[in-house]
């Protein structure tokens, strides 16, 4: 793609990166096949293609972006599809996110919306802020309907209950059964601990049992993707700060064999704390040496050799590859594997590339979307009529939970039952 900078603009790093980016396109369209929003809407400004179009008038405009930019770059889901199937490289991620830090800085939007976003922004990374918040929505609940437009929606997405705070979000160490092959960090996380703490249960219990002491580092918190991919980059660095702060301390005492992380949303962020800081002097290298340590779950277990077992009677499990896993971090065959070794019988769910959804906040920004894309994902599910559903993301299961009768757990919980651990309470 030619693109047309001035020197000007060039001498500004994220225009120069942009540069770098966009040139690397060729036009090719093979990412149009892939994109769920281009699958759904059939216009090219919601393909990847489109989008980089947009971004690449915008920022040679040097102009604020306009409410159609602004429009389409919003529909993107960040499920990253397009970066698996293009064949030239471009790294659309740190495009978009480069975007969409401009959007947030120099796009006015219209009063709700600022303020639904400033809402999630405060609320969701802060588990007892946003357990509060699940606690009040349970009240007004009953009243969902006569609620107005997206308020609608977050009222009835709020859970009928709430588990109680797992010990898997308090700051410690787990010791390992038996003699310790390796100490591992692993990020407790924000909203995956209020929605569903047996996910940080089981896999304290999986990894303990397989020779790993477990740190829940102090002072970790939110990965930052939440503000990340809303555009707010200041506060997607503080949390990313404040993990790598905690974590290398952990690195400089006991140190560490790797950062584990089991809601793959948070993971691809992680990995990505490198890029992220790479311009702060003083954080850079010691974020580059987290990003180098980060691991997802299933990517630990698979080196930790987990035993094969075998199940008295074999699950159909639905394996619902998450786009953070499988487009993000380009994890593809070990949580499948690692399920059918633990005794399960794994389906492969149709369309398995293409997004749920759930993407974040996408579900409560994007509601109509995201509705039609899980109406599409259930249906490929309630295909293969299995007995459980698997996945390796919170979001994905928050999701999914709402369009399917079958239960839906995540991909550790059932290895922790397979090896020892007590049945999912879903099943």
């Amino acid at each position: 793609m030619q693109t047309d900078f001035q020197p000007a603009q060039l001498a500004e790093p994220e225009v120069a990166a942009a540069d770098g980016i966009l040139r690397k396109c060729v036009h090719c369209g093979f990412c149009t096949a892939t994109c769920p929003t281009y699958v759904l809407l059939g216009d090219e400004l919601d393909s990847p293609r489109g989008r980089i179009y947009l971004i690449k008038n915008m920022l040679e405009s040097g102009k604020p972006p306009d409410e159609r930019t602004v429009r389409h770059l919003d529909r993107c889901l960040t499920c990253l599809s397009c970066t698996t199937t293009c064949p030239s490289g471009v790294d659309y991620m740190h495009l978009l996110d480069s975007a969409r830090t401009r959007i947030e800085r120099d796009y006015r939007r219209p009063l709700p919306e600022r303020m639904l976003r400033r809402v999630l922004s405060l609320v969701l990374p802060r588990p007892g802020l946003f357990r509060l918040a699940l606690m009040a929505a349970r009240l007004v609940k009953p009243f969902a309907g006569l609620a107005p437009g997206r308020l609608r929606g977050l009222l009835a997405m709020a859970p009928g209950a709430l588990p109680p705070p797992g010990i898997g979000g308090n700051a410690g160490v787990h010791r390992a059964m038996g003699e310790r092959k390796l100490r591992v960090a692993m990020l407790a996380g924000c909203a995956q601990k209020v929605l569903d703490p047996a996910i940080n249960e089981a896999t304290i219990r999986l990894l303990t049992r397989l020779g790993c002491d477990v740190v829940i580092a102090e002072g970790a918190g939110c990965c930052g993707a939440l503000n990340q991919h809303m555009g707010r980059a200041d506060a997607a660095a503080s949390a990313v700060r404040a993990n790598v702060a905690a974590w290398s301390a952990e690195l400089d005492g006991e140190g560490l064999d790797a950062v584990v992380i089991n809601a793959s949303g948070c993971g691809t962020t992680v990995k990505d704390y490198g890029h992220i800081l790479a311009s702060e002097p003083l954080w850079a290298a010691p974020a580059a040496r987290i990003s180098e340590l980060a691991v997802d779950i299933t990517e630990l277990l698979m080196r930790l050799e987990m035993p094969s077992t075998s199940l008295a009677r074999p699950l159909k499990v639905a394996y619902h590859a998450a786009c953070s896993l499988q487009h993000g971090q380009k994890v593809v065959d070990p949580p499948k594997q690692l399920l059918e070794r633990a005794g399960f019988e794994v389906l492969a769910v149709p369309e398995g590339h293409l997004c749920c959804g759930s993407a974040g906040t996408y579900n409560l920004l994007q509601p109509d979307l995201a509705g039609r894309l899980l109406e599409r994902k259930a249906g490929n599910i309630n295909s293969l009529s299995p007995d459980v559903v698997a996945a390796g993301n919170i979001g994905c299961m928050v999701q999914l939970r709402t369009g399917l009768d079958i239960p839906v757990v995540h991909t550790v919980e059932l290895l922790d039952w397979a090896t020892g651990g007590p049945k999912p309470a879903v099943l």
